[in-house]
Order: structure tokens, then C-alpha cells, then sequence
């Protein structure tokens, strides 16, 4: 099978077998920032935007994506010039191993772009599907706070 991807606002064109995920062709594709976690849409280190929308890629056959927008961590901002969100990261010390960031920097893009001035409970509710081994969580929904801050500057 082959087809035509919008992948962080280039097109891009792979071949690929009919049942492979979107994770994987991502993946063997050199978009290794899209994690491979569990597999199950339980983690959230796999997640992208699709569309706008936020999704676990391991779910997402990809055939399902041919001529969609799909956005990476990358596509939002990279080393040279990050975007707020992720700068926000990593100056509140939210990226320890950096194993979630990817999914974590993505659902507090996605939570922000619906609204940019969240409480607690819908901090907590937008990052809930993406799990952390390291931070205890914390030090992220610190970093969530403060990209709202920096994104209002």
C-alpha cells in the first residue's frame, strides 16, 4: 500500500503494509520522537495530533491517516527554537528521563489551544492517558503552569 501523509507540515509519501499502525510507520520512518510504549492506548507516549486532535498513534491504522495532518513534538518547535511549552518543560525540570515528554508537551499543546488559562482539574484531566515513571507529575503540571504563563508573555 502506498500513500501520501501531511507529517509537520511536510508531505510525505510511504509504502507500507495495509495493517501497519500509524506508530510504526512514524517510527520506521525516522519520526522517532513518537514513542513506542505499551502498544494499548494506555500510555500517551505514542500520542500525535492528528487532524488537531490528540490520539494515541498505536491506535490509528495508517491507511486511516493517508492525506491527513499529523503533528510530532517536533512540528510544535525543536532544540533551536522550542516552543513555549517545551522551554516551559524544561526550565520547571519536567523532563527527567524524557520518555513521556513527547506525549505530555503535545496534550498540554492540545489543552491550550482549546484553553489557554486551565485550572487544576483540567490540567490533571488533559494529561490523564499519558504516564510518567519518573517525576511523580508534579514537576509537569508545574511545567503546564508555566507555559501558560510564557505563552501570555
Amino acid at each position: 500500500m502506498r500513500g501520501k501523509f501531511i507529517i509537520n507540515g511536510d508531505t510525505k509519501e510511504f509504502e507500507f503494509e495495509p495493517k501497519i499502525k500509524l506508530l510504526h510507520l512514524l517510527r520506521d520512518n525516522g519520526y522517532t520522537e513518537v514513542k513506542n510504549g505499551c502498544e494499548e492506548g494506555e500510555c500517551g507516549a505514542c500520542v500525535i495530533l492528528l487532524d488537531g486532535k490528540l490520539v494515541n498513534s498505536c491506535q490509528v491504522l495508517a491507511a486511516s491517516a493517508i492525506e491527513h495532518k499529523i503533528t510530532t513534538v517536533k512540528g510544535i518547535g525543536n532544540l533551536h527554537e522550542p516552543n513555549p511549552i517545551q522551554q516551559a518543560f524544561v526550565d520547571a525540570g519536567a523532563v527527567q528521563c524524557g520518555f513521556c515528554t513527547p506525549g505530555m508537551v503535545l496534550a498540554t499543546y492540545s489543552l491550550l489551544q482549546r484553553n489557554p488559562n486551565p485550572d487544576d482539574d483540567e490540567i490533571k484531566q488533559a494529561l490523564d492517558g499519558n504516564l510518567c515513571r519518573c517525576t511523580g507529575y508534579l514537576k509537569i503540571i508545574d511545567a503546564v503552569k508555566l507555559s501558560i504563563e510564557y505563552l501570555n508573555r
